[in-house]
């Protein structure tokens, strides 16, 4: 059941994206920047972590569940450092998510050869 949970939570968030990307003049940047906040805001209102607890990787997979996790690290940062731990909670929560991409990307890049569109 688990799998199940994870794979329709999801294709629902998969979803709801897709739909705003269809239906709205929103460019994909900003769609993301909206689903990292939007997975602060909603950790900050302890409703994401009850949606993580039931889909697992299905919530925290996605861009939500990325903003959930910066909030979650600047929320330790702060109670622990104070001020400062606003600027340093947040990069050592997700440290090993951006590396990751950095990494790939680069790789990506090596492996493909990428162009500029014209």
């Amino acid at each position: 059941m688990d799998y199940i949970n994870a794979f329709w939570v999801g294709g629902l968030i998969c979803a709801l994206t897709q739909i705003l990307l269809d239906r709205t003049k929103l460019m994909p940047g900003r769609i993301m920047v909206l689903l990292v906040c939007s997975g602060s805001v909603l950790g900050a209102l302890k409703i994401y972590p009850v949606i993580q607890e039931y889909a697992g990787a299905g919530a925290s997979v996605p861009l939500l569940g990325f903003g959930n996790l910066l909030w979650k690290g600047v929320k330790e940062a702060v109670d622990k450092e104070g001020f400062i731990g606003i600027f340093m909670g947040g990069f050592k929560a997700s440290a090993v998510g951006i590396s990751a991409a950095l990494v790939f990307g680069y790789l990506a890049a090596l492996i493909f050869e990428p162009k500029m569109k014209k």
